[in-house]
């Protein structure tokens, strides 16, 4: 009697941790359930839907972030460079490309909350699309990086992971169905720190 409810809180105890485990990892992942790959960069394209998968309304629930709606705009998210390094803070990078029709754009450096990081050297934590220089292509280049560079340049302190955020406000691939067809700005590193 005493190993079979042995046996049963055994089971048990592997099904709560092994199920929380699991609905962990796969909320801290930003690929996955839902996402859609366009380059190095990542979107949940439902997340503000009705439509959306559970896994990402966790997401959503978890972070406690206001998910935008399919009207209001989209999200992208780069983990990695084009090379598939992971974007570290000690390196500099270039995001390089045209960035897809909106109303209104911004582009932040983040840490793995997502939450940007702010620099005391740069009055804002983020470019937007009314503050940038464009080629006369429309295409822009901007630096990201510990170190002041010319032109459009966010800044970034500190050592660790980061991720780029690129919103895209009031745009018509938000409610496209090819989504994937779209072109986003490379992100390409230009050196490290020691």
């Amino acid at each position: 009697m005493l190993k079979n409810s042995f046996l049963i809180v055994l089971a048990l105890l592997i099904a709560v941790v092994g199920g929380g485990a699991s609905v962990w990892y796969a909320l801290k992942l930003q690929e996955g359930v839902g996402a859609v790959s366009i380059g190095g960069w990542t979107a949940f394209p439902e997340i503000g839907t009705a439509d959306a998968d559970p896994y990402s309304k966790a997401r959503v629930a978890r972070e406690g972030v206001l998910a935008l709606g399919r009207a209001e705009g989209l999200s992208f998210i780069a983990q990695r460079d084009a090379s598939g390094d992971a974007l570290q803070r000690n390196c500099t990078y270039t995001v390089e490309g045209t960035v897809p029709p909106a109303r209104f754009w911004t582009l932040y450096a983040a840490d793995q909350t997502l939450t940007a990081i702010k620099d005391d050297r740069q009055p804002a934590a983020a470019l937007h699309s009314y503050g940038v220089l464009r080629s006369p292509d429309n295409s822009l280049s901007i630096s990201i990086g510990n170190r002041p560079q010319p032109g459009n340049w966010l800044a970034v302190r500190g050592s660790g992971a980061m991720f780029f955020v690129l919103t895209l406000f009031d745009t018509t691939i938000a409610s496209s169905t090819g989504i994937a067809d779209v072109a986003l700005p490379l992100v390409k590193k230009a050196g490290c720190d020691a």
